[in-house]
């Protein structure tokens, strides 16, 4: 099981204000260059590529956007040059936490992360310190309402996921880590609401933090999410939701 609901989560990340839906944009676009540097500018041919075009979509970037940045990508150059570089570390309680970062300056994102982890009682660790924890799986949630689950089960398994888990306000649907743009993509012809789409670090276990450590937790991952080099962070904090 999940542990946890997503659903709250991802609907308070959709609801942010323009800025923020900004920024998401940024970095999602920073993700799409990336991918069509590595291998070329058709999806078809790049599964990493295709990946990011579904998590794009799920996040509601427009598709002319889409199209402007793989264009742009694939005849720049003098782009900059992004590194792909994990950290590793734990929160306060011991939360462990995975960071994603694209960095054009390895020096400057290391010691941001190294004092968003210090500021809010954590600390960040060496390689495999935390990643023993979680698993790298496709993820794709489903809005649930007025969905029959043996139905979305049926159809889920024959886009080739590997399981469906009922959660509150989603069915959250796992896949292969290459297979998750595909099965999001016949989800969403067979007409179902994808609200994300995208591979993840999934915690085999889950931390409930208390008082103090709810809030010094959320202002940490506040930090982490404001960051113009950092993608995404995978934690095992059970109870998100009770962070205002």
């Amino acid at each position: 099981m999940s542990g946890h609901s997503k659903w709250s989560t991802i609907k308070r990340k959709k609801e942010k204000t323009d800025n923020a839906r900004a920024k998401i944009f940024t970095k999602i676009g920073r993700e799409i260059a990336v991918a069509v540097r590595e291998g070329g500018p058709d999806p078809a041919g790049n599964s990493k590529l295709k990946d990011v075009i579904a998590k794009a979509k799920a996040n509601n970037v427009p598709n002319d956007n889409i199209e402007r940045i793989i264009k742009k990508a694939a005849g720049d150059t003098n782009a900059d040059n992004y590194e792909e570089i994990i950290y590793e570390g734990y929160g306060p309680c011991g939360v462990a936490v995975v960071v994603e970062a694209l960095t054009d300056n390895r020096n400057r994102t290391a010691g941001d992360v190294r004092h968003y982890f210090d500021k809010y009682g954590g600390n960040m660790g060496q390689q495999g310190s935390v990643m023993f924890m979680f698993t790298r799986q496709g993820v794709v949630l489903v809005d649930a309402e007025d969905v029959d689950e043996d139905k979305i089960m049926e159809d889920a398994l024959e886009a080739g996921a590997d399981d469906v888990i009922p959660d509150e306000g989603v069915f959250d649907i796992r896949t292969d880590v290459h297979a998750v743009a595909d099965v999001g993509e016949a989800l969403t012809k067979a007409g179902y609401t994808v609200v994300s789409a995208q591979a993840e670090y999934v915690p085999s276990t889950y931390t409930r933090l208390e008082g103090d450590d709810i809030t010094a937790m959320g202002k940490m991952l506040e930090m982490f999410e404001d960051n113009d080099d950092i993608q995404a962070v995978w934690h095992n904090w059970e109870n998100e939701d009770d962070y205002e």
